[in-house]
């Protein structure tokens, strides 16, 4: 058996991306020697395991406020607001959800592999972001979101009316060719990704749509969207503005002021990795999504 297979059956309390960061540091030994991955396992051979006691501490604490829509001594689930990374980068080194983790329960969220973050959402996302608190939750967890059981729902305002009421979009999604900041339905390299729609509101130049993900890509409700010539509203790397001479000085002036995508996870429903009873959490819509909303139902 290979050497990550037997370590992840026989710790299971630990997510796979975290023992393969144990074989590369140096924290895993077959026989008094460290050993790639793949290395395959023979009768009599001994392992040593060397646990850190902690998650190494790569972002400082800073008092960034979170809203709460859940929290027990298992999970934490937030309303995560416009702008806020989730992880520190090349460009956001600070202010990211890590850095408010850390403030808020500095203690907790270090003793687990990437401070208890098993999705994301892009930056000016907003809405339900799930974080497990301990070890077993996260694996749990990982392991649900691998096997699609975790239901997520969002609200996307997008560009023009739809042709139907509902469907599916099955486009593969990749890294762009060309830019690297993007994704694209025509990269080189792909993998799977679907996405179900339904309106919810139909107004003059705009459909809300009530959008389900069965697959979990990066960018992705974005770019299946604007495949099909219906981007989301506001979304300044795959699609802007459009009909803005067509809108009432009012609808105008709202638009204009939108400088993100409408795009709100108003929904995660998920079993419980303790109690194992369905958990369904919703998120209130973000103020600017909710007063361009107001603003279009009157016209």
């Amino acid at each position: 058996m290979r050497l990550d297979k037997y370590l992840a059956l026989s710790l299971p309390q630990y997510t796979r991306s975290y023992i393969l960061r144990l074989i590369k540091s140096d924290c895993i030994h077959v026989n008094q020697h460290q050993k790639k991955a793949g290395y395959l396992l023979r009768s009599g051979d001994q392992v040593t395991i060397k646990i850190p006691e902690s998650e190494p501490q790569i972002a400082l604490p800073e008092p960034i406020p979170l809203e709460i829509l859940y929290e027990d001594d298992d999970l934490l689930v937030i309303n995560k607001q416009a702008g806020l990374v989730v992880h520190p980068a090349p460009g956001h080194a600070t202010g990211t959800l890590v850095n408010a983790l850390l403030h808020y329960n500095s203690v907790q969220f270090l003793q687990v592999d990437r401070f208890g973050i098993v999705h994301r959402l892009d930056q000016d996302t907003t809405g339900c972001l799930l974080l497990a608190k301990n070890r077993y939750s996260q694996t749990f967890l990982n392991n649900e979101f691998k096997e699609r059981t975790i239901e997520k729902k969002y609200f996307a305002l997008v560009n023009g009316h739809m042709e139907t009421r509902q469907g599916i979009i099955d486009f593969p999604i990749g890294r762009h060719p060309r830019n690297r900041k993007k994704m694209s339905i025509h990269a080189r390299q792909y993998r799977s990704a679907e996405t179900h729609w339904k309106v919810s509101c139909q107004f003059k130049y705009f459909t809300l749509l009530n959008v389900l993900l069965k697959t979990g890509r990066t960018h992705q409700i974005r770019v299946h969207l604007a495949a099909i010539n219906h981007p989301v509203v506001g979304d300044p790397l795959y699609g802007r503005n459009r009909n803005l001479h067509n809108q009432t000085e009012i609808v105008q002036t709202q638009l204009k002021q939108i400088h993100r995508q409408m795009l709100h996870a108003e929904q995660l429903r998920f079993v419980h990795p303790i109690t194992k009873k369905s958990i369904r959490i919703v998120a209130p819509l973000p103020d600017d999504m909710a007063k361009l909303l107001d603003v279009l139902q009157k016209f």
